[in-house]
Parts: structure tokens; sequence; C-alpha cells
């Protein structure tokens, strides 16, 4: 698999990194309508014998203009490289928003897509807004497309068998609602939280099931409670787990809200390494417990519970 190359800004860039048809939008998730708007860069990139790209912001439009609201990612930037270098992606173009908000969308395409990027191709949804106060549209790109010399090409929504379209915010609010499988269904590929495991005070492993804990620092919150998991390692390894998302109101003093996962039949020092863990299933929601004795016996229900739907008994 070819290696996905990151450039930061679109000024000054040296010939080689200018010239794909790209891919424009925030991406965040790379669900399953994001890879609609990449396959037509990837289309325009083969007939063009071009480089594919795509182009995101930093920080998130949202994040930018609406700073005070709750965490609402569904990837960090790492696990976004990843996704999109799986679908074949050369090039990420990661833009410093602050230094385009202002821009009108006439501007944007003139300045950063021809000028800059010197993109042979724009692809983008059917909802794409850019530009100052969000005039730009996708047939407003169509326009600048022409008039500057690029191809654009205007992804249709990609909808669910009910109907609904794909969209990060459908993905968001399935976590909310403690649905990671309508997540999943969203993504096209489990919801994943990804972080350094931090040192605690090894309750978990005085009572028998030792925790791998993560921060949620930035991520969309999903639904308090228990979940199936699988657990990815720095070196490969899947590992099966159950895991509690919340500030486990039993213990007090708990900082949160952690990601709490306990890795089935598994006994080595990983603190500090980065994992990243899939939630499989939710299995139920956060409680507080009367004593450290509930809770413990609780917890096992969880793990078999959770044992079962990811390692199901031979017949």
């Amino acid at each position: 698999m070819r290696r996905l190359r990151l450039i930061r800004g679109w000024q000054d860039l040296p010939q080689e990194d200018r010239g794909a048809a790209v891919a424009m939008g925030s991406f965040d998730g790379v669900h399953r309508g994001h890879q609609q708007v990449i396959a037509l860069a990837a289309k325009a990139a083969g007939e063009l014998g071009a480089s594919l790209g795509v182009i995101t912001f930093d920080p998130h439009q949202r994040a930018y203009f609406r700073p005070d609201e709750p965490a609402f990612r569904l990837m960090k930037p790492d696990q976004q490289a990843r996704a999109l270098e799986a679908l074949g992606v050369d090039v990420l173009y990661v833009l410093p928003f602050e230094n385009l908000a202002e821009m009108s969308d006439r501007e944007f395409a003139a300045q950063v897509l021809h000028e800059g990027l010197g993109a042979v191709h724009v692809a983008v949804g059917f909802d794409i807004t850019f530009g100052k106060d969000r005039t730009g549209s996708p047939e407003a790109m169509r326009a600048y497309g022409q008039a500057l010399g690029f191809g654009v090409s205007v992804a249709a929504p990609v909808a669910d068998q009910n109907g609904e379209k794909f969209s990060s915010t459908e993905a968001r609010d399935a976590l909310r609602a403690g649905r990671p499988d309508l997540a999943a269904a969203v993504l096209g590929r489990p919801f994943a939280i990804e972080g350094a495991v931090q040192r605690g005070r090894q309750l978990g492993r005085k009572l028998g099931f030792p925790t791998a804990n993560v921060a949620l620092g930035d991520y969309v919150i999903p639904k308090f409670g228990v979940y199936a998991t699988r657990t990815r390692l720095p070196d490969g390894r899947d590992i099966p787990g159950v895991a509690n998302i919340g500030v486990n109101p039993t213990i007090e003093g708990t900082r949160g809200p952690l990601l709490e996962v306990w890795l089935f039949d598994f006994d080595e020092d990983i603190y500090d390494q980065v994992i990243e863990t899939d939630l499989i299933a939710f299995l139920r929601p956060e409680l507080k417990f009367d004593g450290l004795e509930t809770m413990t016996e609780q917890v096992m229900k969880d793990a078999k519970a959770a044992r079962d739907l990811l390692m199901p008994p031979f017949d």
C-alpha cells in the first residue's frame, strides 16, 4: 500500500505536491458518504493520471465557530490519516482554517484550489458549503472549475436502507444513544477510541479485572455504560474485552470521562502505549453500586456477556 503524504497549507508548494485530483470536506469519521466523494476524486485521478488528494481543515470548522460546544470528533487526525490511506489516498492537505475563514468562496477557489494546490479536479459532497458565511455551493464550485480550468464532480447522498443519508451527525447521535452498531453502519467500521494508557490507582487489578484507562479527550462522548470491545495494540494484536465508558460513580474521586477497558486473557504492562479500542456492542448503562463487592460481581457478569458475544463457544 502506498504511503500517504501529509502536507500542511497550500502556499509555495513544490510542483510534485501540486496537481492532484482532490476530494474536499471535513471527513470526520471518513464515513460511507465521505467515501463516495473520495471515490469520485479517485476516478478523476485515474483518468487524468494525477495523484489522489484529500483536503481537510484544522481546526474543524465547527470547533472554530462554536468552540464551547461539547466534544464531537469521531476520529483523531492519525486515525483519519490511516482511514484515508486505506482508501488509496496519496496526499492529505490539512489547511489552517483560521487563514481561510475570511476568504470568499471565489477567493478560496482561485487562491487555494487553483493557484495554491493546482488542483486538476475537485470532488465535493452534495451539501458542501465553503467560503466566508458558507456562501459557496456545489453549483458555485462547478462554475469556478469551468472558469479556472479544473474539473468538478458532486457526490449524491448515500443513504441507509431506511433512506437516512449517512452523515457524521447520524454517527454521533447513534453513539450518544448507546447504538455503536448503528454508528458502525454509517462509518463502515466500528467507532474506535485511540489514546495513551494512563496510570491509575490499579483498583481494577486488585479486584481481579485490570483495566487500561484512556481519556476521551475531544471524542464525541458515547452513552455512559459498558461495551463489548476489541482493542488493537501497537504491535498489531487484536484483543477482545469489556469496557466501561463514564465516570465510574461507585469510586470516589474518579477522573473522567474515561474508557476503562479490561483486555481478556492479557497481563502485560502497556502503560503510556497508544491503543485503539473498537466499541462493538452496548451491554448496559453505567450504574452506581453500593460497594466494591457488588460492582465486581456485575463486572464479571459483563465480562461473560462480552465473551459470549465476541468469542462464542464452538459447538
